[in-house]
C-alpha cells in the first residue's frame, strides 16, 4: 500500500474554512476514486498546520487516481479556485506500507 503524509499549512485564520471544505468536498471526491483519507489530524501548536494521510493500493493506481481527481471537472471547474488560495503550503513524503509482515 501506498501512503502520502501530506502537511498542510494554511493561511492564516483559514484552518477552519479549509478543513470544513476538505471535509464534506475534498475527502468524499477522493473515497469515490478510490483512494483512502485518514485524518485531519489538528496540530495542536500552530492553528494554520494539519496533517493527513492518503493511500493507494499501488504507485500505478496512484497515478491514475491522481490524475482523475486533478483533471476532473469537480477539482477543475470549482474545488482548485476555492481550496488553493487558502492553502499556504504543503508537503508530502510518499511511503510505502509492506502488507507481507
Amino acid at each position: 500500500m501506498i501512503v502520502e503524509v501530506r502537511t498542510y499549512t494554511i493561511k492564516p485564520g483559514l484552518r477552519q474554512r479549509f478543513i470544513e471544505m476538505f471535509e464534506t468536498r475534498t475527502r468524499p471526491l477522493q473515497l469515490s476514486l478510490g483512494m483512502g483519507v485518514l485524518g485531519p489530524y489538528l496540530d495542536v501548536e500552530n492553528l494554520d498546520r494539519f496533517v493527513w494521510l492518503r493511500t493507494f493500493p499501488s504507485m500505478e493506481q496512484r497515478e491514475r487516481m491522481k490524475r482523475e481527481l486533478y483533471e476532473g471537472e469537480e477539482w477543475l471547474g470549482e474545488l482548485e479556485a476555492i481550496m488553493m488560495p487558502m492553502l499556504h503550503d504543503f508537503t508530502s513524503i510518499l511511503t510505502e506500507i509492506d502488507d507481507h509482515d
